[in-house]
């Protein structure tokens, strides 16, 4: 049975549309459309308009290629200037909450920002990007990238739902690519304290990799609104400095209704 989570939403197309701020604004249904479905809604060499939910940027793009998730790129060089001050001003691959415009609908996607591969278009971008539906992968693995399906979820509004029905493992790998991907408000999310050492805490590490964990079944869990996870952790910080460490991190919940989250002061002591 096809997936198709819909919730109404009002969203400012203003660089869409060109409209002021005082003019009415369009009114849509956001879609959380199933790859399978999508690839025949933007086939091969059509075109349609991508809209960053962070900065409300948005920029046309041509499906050039992709069987696993859609390999697009911008149409001109204003659309590539556009997306790289979406990024920043520099390429990365950090995956992206974006809607994906085309004809009269709205559908939750993910891109990421690195030009790689070939490219035909004139536009000054070195390759293709990629651009993520529910259920799409990347050419090399058989199953969905998991910072992918976090994105189209935010940018579907389902976000916060599926976070809720995570297991302190998986709050914990949520943890893990919110910090690689620089994601502050995704990092708030599943941290419990003091959310202004959010900030703090991306500035002292450019990647970590949980290598080795502990894990008890689901169901065997010690503990209902609070426990420790003892792991083996490798990050690189800012400086480039690697450090392969054990760290136990406090995981809890404010009742047992709540979401899992990790203890921010209990990351912050094991970072040190």
């Amino acid at each position: 049975m096809l997936l198709m989570l819909r919730f109404t939403m009002v969203v400012s197309l203003l660089f869409v549309y060109g409209v002021k701020p005082a003019e009415a604004m369009p009114s849509f249904t956001v879609e959380i459309l199933p790859w399978e479905q999508v690839k025949e809604i933007i086939p091969n060499q059509s075109y349609f308009t991508i809209i960053d939910v962070e900065s409300g940027l948005s920029f046309k793009v041509q499906r050039r290629a992709g069987s696993k998730h859609a390999d697009v790129q911008p149409v001109t060089e204003k659309d590539t200037k556009i997306m790289k001050a979406i990024y920043g001003g520099k390429w990365s691959w950090d995956r992206r909450a974006i809607l994906v415009l085309i004809h009269d609908q709205l559908i939750s996607a993910s891109m990421n920002g690195m030009p790689h591969g070939a490219g035909a278009l004139k536009n000054n971008f070195p390759g293709h990007f990629c651009v993520h539906f529910y259920g799409s992968t990347t050419h090399k693995t058989p199953t969905p990238d998991l910072a992918h399906k976090i994105m189209i979820l935010k940018a579907g509004g389902e976000l916060n739902r599926f976070l809720y029905r995570l297991d302190p493992y998986e709050i914990i790998q949520v943890m893990e690519i919110a910090i690689n991907q620089h994601d502050e408000k995704l990092l708030s999310l599943v941290l419990s304290g003091d959310k202004r050492s959010v900030k703090k805490t991306l500035k002292k590490i450019h990647h970590i990799e949980f290598i080795q964990r502990s894990i008890l079944p689901v169901e065997d869990l010690p503990a209902i609104v609070g426990m420790k996870i003892q792991m083996k952790v490798k990050w690189i910080r800012s400086d480039q400095s690697q450090e392969v460490k054990n760290v136990k991190l406090l995981i809890l919940k404010d009742n047992v209704y709540d979401q899992w989250k990790i203890d921010e002061k209990s990351l912050a002591k094991e970072l040190q």
